[in-house]
């Protein structure tokens, strides 16, 4: 009976600082540096072209932020940008285990 268990934050050594990938940090300092830019280049800004300003950064660091169970996120995000761009009709049929169509 010599199992070898595998530590739970095993793959945790792997990435950088802890919770990146390689590409996550790139995409983090790409936004962090576009927003950077912006911020030098327009002087006077109010608070809406604040937000503006800094939305490539809030946004990066929204996408690289580790969410724990982000397969289960990542559909439910992909189920509802589909639900919102396809224009189609859903229609109800309640809690039936059985759905027999009346098109026929």
């Amino acid at each position: 009976m010599n199992n070898y268990l595998i530590p739970a934050n095993s793959k945790k050594s792997q990435l950088i600082l802890g919770f990146f990938t390689g590409i996550d940090l790139g995409l983090f300092i790409t936004g962090c540096a576009l927003s950077l830019l912006l911020l030098m280049v327009i002087n006077d800004a109010s608070a809406v072209e604040m937000i503006i300003i800094l939305l490539p950064a809030l946004v990066t660091g929204l996408l690289v932020t580790p969410v724990p169970y982000y397969h289960n996120v990542l559909q439910f995000i992909l189920n509802l940008v589909n639900y919102l761009v396809n224009p189609r009709r859903y229609y109800w049929r309640g809690w039936c285990v059985k759905y027999e169509s009346n098109d026929e």
